[in-house]
């Protein structure tokens, strides 16, 4: 029953985000707000709504361990089986210099966070996350690195635009209660600590919107924005979703995350960028490698 929960709870997530950037899209053009910033708030963060939810949620309620473990773990899973996914079906074979200063930064942000294992995340941490955020976010919009065709296709009256916001953070609110509640059954049923599932179940759900994406621009032949997506996703991850969070209580990073899983998410992006940097491409021996791999993980972690 409570996998079902668990289900349930993540479809009220996903269909919760996909609401809001509808509905934000749309009053934001209705406001006249650039479409940069349209793009930096909505764009580059809308995919990330579900993991920001769920660890709000989690924070709030004294298990933030689940918390840095979804983060984490959506960080894996976008590296390795969203991009194995998406390569699979079509290898990215145009690799910009942008895309490369991406992964620079997910390498610079993965060592900021070992080192943050040492301290505690507070709203010191979230307000340097932020400003960090916003400043790297624009900078990618600037750059046309993140996608904005999706802007002009949302127009909505601004009535109908509040409520499709209202109803969105609704569904946001009741799915994130619902999906980690859930797990911390599921968690506790088992016998696994929360930072696993939170690695496995939750990463793997709360990244289900990344790997839509990824798998559908593949198949419409438009994968010059997938790795950028991605990477820009695992920023907002870290800046924005463990940012935020970091508003709503004092936490620190679990020992093993700190010690194994951090190491490996930072490993998978170096691994990434030496595909980008030597052969200019991510093609299907990354994909293949990439399932392989993720499905090694997932059963290392279980152990």
């Amino acid at each position: 029953m409570d996998l079902f929960y668990l289900i349930i709870g993540l479809f009220l997530l996903v269909a919760g985000a996909e609401i809001i950037i509808r509905g934000s899209v749309s009053l934001g053009k209705k406001l006249n707000i650039s479409l940069f910033a349209i793009g930096i708030v909505i764009v580059a963060g809308g995919t990330s709504l579900p993991e920001l939810a769920s660890s709000i949620n989690a924070v709030i309620n004294n298990h933030s361990d689940l918390a840095i473990g979804a983060v984490i773990g959506s960080n894996i899973a976008n590296l390795i089986l969203v991009m194995a996914a998406t390569t699979i079906i079509l290898p990215i074979s145009r690799i910009t210099n942008n895309q490369i200063n991406q992964a620079w930064i997910n390498i610079g942000l993965g060592i900021f966070l070992i080192l943050m294992s040492l301290f505690y995340f507070n709203y010191i941490f979230g307000i340097i996350s932020i400003i960090l955020l916003i400043f790297i976010m624009y900078n990618q919009v600037k750059k046309g690195s993140l996608n904005l065709d999706e802007i002009k296709k949302s127009e909505h009256s601004t009535l109908i635009s509040i409520i499709l916001i209202f109803i969105g953070i609704i569904f946001l609110i009741y799915g994130s209660d619902l999906f980690v509640s859930s797990a911390i059954k599921i968690a506790n049923y088992f016998n696994v600590s929360e930072a696993v599932i939170g690695l496995s179940i939750i990463a793997f759900g709360t990244s289900l919107p990344e790997l839509v994406v990824g798998i559908m621009s593949a198949l419409k032949r438009k994968v010059d924005f997938a790795l950028g997506n991605i990477l820009g996703s695992n920023i907002y991850n870290i800046l924005g979703v463990l940012g935020i969070s970091s508003f709503f209580g004092k936490f620190t990073m679990p020992e093993i995350l700190a010690k194994q899983d951090l190491f490996f998410m930072l490993t998978i992006t170096f691994f990434i960028l030496g595909f980008m940097f030597f052969l200019k491409k991510i093609g299907r021996i990354y994909g293949s490698l990439g399932l392989l791999l993720y499905a090694i993980y997932m059963y290392y972690i279980f152990l």
